[in-house]
């Protein structure tokens, strides 16, 4: 309101009114809202449907996270269980799980007082108070099991000191005060407890579909495995159909984790072996393992992909993935991947997945695809590369040929590189203009992979062209990585999971052999002869003994970014479809996709850069 003054009065040499009415409120609404958090202490537990997402943080299991998300506000709620409050604690978000850089959320004690604040961390690990509070606490309440604490972060802030929260892999980071501290700058986050976890935060709001009353269960679970006492084991585990399965669909699938191990089973995978052997041998080992069969190598065909923080996957209600009947191997492969920092010794495991199925065969078959490139080491990334681009087609001329005139529809997706890849996308082109975005994973890790149900149904048409494109970082590397199905090659591969199922099962592409002999001899006139072309030398020999200046660096980029490629078309077979696939022209791209613009939220008001006092009461003191 407008402050008011009778005429002929003396100008008042006090405040305004309307400056006292607006400290008057800020200081009513500082009071108010420190007297809720104080009763939300009182409080009860949120329900458990409020946040269906839900993850343990460290390998003990002290700090879970449970969250949901709101589209419509395009907003993360995040509810944080700390099952044994010390002195603190710091929970962020960073680009690959650095404390350097890092945007987080600190609650402190000094053991008398506790504070909350949203802070920033500089390139040396510092920490300071960031001039925008985001992250927004919403209450705190003590239960018998722990700490919940609820706060509210954003998509976007439009902050430079945030992280933009996006589609795909987050790397959260957490870290656990044990001593007393006086302020947030005097933090050492390097002498902290501390670690990092990776989920999907924006998960799909996907309605689920109805399930049918003649679903049945199987659960393909590890026996009673005793999870080695390393870091990381993957473990794997042969199990049978019953004979004369007849074929049923999978109409959904979730897992199954032993109580007490939900923060060591890292990620499931079960696979179906190839249909061409009549029989595969028991094996119930480490998949490294001298020991292990050769022959579990063909088993390969992924029914179902589940990792942490990953909920129940659910096929659209027109379609099923088809196991069991004619053709299909009784065969499957359960991989389990225990990650274990903590070595704990002992610890039993019977994990494992649980399929939903159904002999009422849904209208369609669903398929799986490969897109990218194809296993080969004529693709390559030079050492010392902080981020090297390789791209894999699926061309306007195979779709056409392949696909049925009414298209299928992608619903599902599964991103695939080694350790070198750090961004994988696939965006789907028409008429030479870049259409949609099929999946994209701007913060990609190799350690989490899993099939992510799409936001929503992509159409593809005969005609049409899928283009994925892998950005990679080699800076720990001192010579050349080559494709190839080696944990040190590398890989560029979207399975794309659809329907109605086609003949196609590979749509991928590599440089042609020919031009990259070129680029070899090419290399070979300008390093005096330090390459050798011989015939008799592979292909990754000679990309290793490539001196890699920026001259053979710039025209290998511009080699793949020009030259024609060698198409492979197949299907399930590994046979080609008829046609011409080698020396193919690159897909034309005329437009681009524009980047999306963070949305900024609307300014709720001055949020002071400064902490928020919690009344927690007196910490423990050891």
């Amino acid at each position: 309101l407008p402050s008011m003054q009778t005429s002929g009065s003396k100008p008042c040499p006090c405040p305004s009114f309307k400056l006292r009415e607006v400290a008057s409120m800020y200081f009513t609404m500082i009071a108010v809202f420190l007297v809720i958090l104080v009763v939300a202490l009182q409080g009860s537990v949120p329900r458990r449907s409020d946040f269906p997402y839900k993850v343990p943080l460290d390998p003990q299991g002290l700090l879970e996270l449970s969250w949901n998300v709101s589209y419509p506000e395009q907003a993360v709620h995040f509810q944080l269980l700390v099952r044994d409050m010390q002195f603190g604690l710091l929970f962020g978000m960073s680009d690959r799980g650095e404390f350097e850089n890092a945007d987080l959320a600190v609650l402190w004690s000094d053991g008398h007082n506790s504070y909350f604040g949203d802070a920033w961390s500089d390139a040396q690990g510092q920490l300071h108070m960031d001039s925008q509070q985001d992250y927004q606490l919403l209450g705190a309440r003590k239960a018998p099991e722990g700490l919940y604490l609820l706060f509210r972060r954003a998509f976007s802030t439009c902050d430079p000191k945030d992280y933009l929260i996006e589609d795909g892999t987050v790397h959260l980071i957490y870290g656990i005060l044990e001593k007393p501290v006086h302020s947030l700058q005097a933090i050492n986050i390097s002498a902290i407890h501390r670690g990092l976890q990776r989920v999907q935060l924006l998960k799909p709001n996907i309605t689920i579909p109805e399930l049918p009353s003649d679903m049945k269960t199987m659960e393909i679970t590890a026996p009673d495995v005793v999870i080695p006492s390393q870091e990381t084991t993957y473990w794997c585990y042969m199990a049978e159909l019953p004979e004369g399965f007849p074929k049923h669909h999978i109409i959904m699938y979730e897992p199954v984790i032993t109580a007490g191990n939900e923060a060591l089973v890292h990620h499931m995978e079960v696979f179906q072996c190839a249909a061409e052997f009549d029989s595969f041998p028991n094996y119930n080992g480490p998949c490294d393992s001298k020991m292990k069969p050769d022959r579990l190598n063909y088993c390969r065909h992924v029914l179902a992909a589940w990792a942490m923080g990953a909920q129940a996957f659910y096929y659209p209600e027109e379609a099923g993935l088809a196991f069991g009947g004619p053709g299909s191997s009784r065969y499957l492969r359960l991989e389990i991947h225990y990650h274990n920092p903590l070595v704990f010794k002992g610890r039993r495991d019977s994990s494992g997945i649980r399929l939903y199925y159904t002999a009422t065969l849904r209208r369609y078959d669903a398929g799986i695809m490969e897109l990218g490139l194809v296993y080969t080491p004529v693709m390559a990334i030079p050492p010392g590369e902080d981020a090297f681009v390789l791209t894999g087609y699926c061309t306007d001329k195979c779709t056409r040929l392949a696909l049925p005139a009414a298209g299928i529809r992608i619903f599902a997706s599964q991103l695939h590189t080694h350790l070198a890849g750090r961004k994988v996308v696939t965006v789907l082109s028409r008429d030479g203009r870049e259409r949609q975005v099929v999946n994209a994973d701007g913060h990609y890790s190799p350690h989490f992979q899993e099939i992510r149900m799409l936001k929503e149904v992509v159409a593809v048409f005969p005609g049409d062209e899928l283009i994925t494109t892998c950005t990679y970082n080699t800076e720990d590397r001192s010579r050349a990585t080559v494709g190839g199905f080696g944990i040190l090659e590398e890989m560029c591969v979207n399975y794309v999971h659809y329907y109605p199922q086609t003949q196609l099962e590979l749509c991928k592409s590599a440089v042609d052999p020919g031009y990259l002999h070129r680029y070899f001899n090419l290399v070979n006139r300008f390093n005096n002869e330090e390459v050798c072309t011989c015939p008799q030398v592979s292909v990754p020999q000679q990309f290793f003994s490539v001196p890699w200046n920026t001259f053979n660096r710039d025209v290998l980029k511009s080699l793949y970014g020009f030259a024609p490629i060698s198409m492979h078309c197949n299907k399930s077979s590994a046979i080609r479809f008829p046609g011409e696939w080698e020396k193919q022209p690159l897909p034309t791209i005329t437009e681009r996709l524009r980047a999306p613009v963070p949305r900024c939220p609307p300014t709720p008001g001055p949020r002071p850069a400064a902490p928020i006092p919690l009344n927690l009461g007196e910490l423990r003191r050891d």
